[in-house]
C-alpha cells in the first residue's frame, strides 16, 4: 500500500513540475527576448532558464499544497 501511495505522490509532483515548465515555456514564448541589465552590463536570458524557473516554481507549488494538506 505504501508503494502505491509513493507512486501517486511522485506522479502528482511530476504533474506540478510539468505544469510549471509549460507555464515557463509559454512565458518565454510570449515575452520573447529577455535580459538582465545592471552595473555589470547586460546579459541575455534564453528560454531554458525561464523553463527551469517554471519547473522550480511548480515544485514549490506542490510543496505548498502538501503543507496546506
Amino acid at each position: 500500500m505504501s508503494k502505491q501511495n509513493q507512486d501517486e505522490k511522485l506522479k502528482e509532483a511530476a504533474g506540478f513540475v510539468a505544469g510549471g515548465s509549460a507555464l515557463g515555456a509559454s512565458l518565454a514564448a510570449f515575452v520573447g527576448n529577455m535580459g538582465l541589465a545592471g552595473a555589470f552590463g547586460g546579459i541575455a536570458i534564453g528560454a531554458a532558464p525561464v523553463i527551469g524557473a517554471g519547473a522550480i516554481a511548480g515544485l514549490a507549488a506542490y510543496g505548498l499544497k502538501k503543507i496546506i494538506d
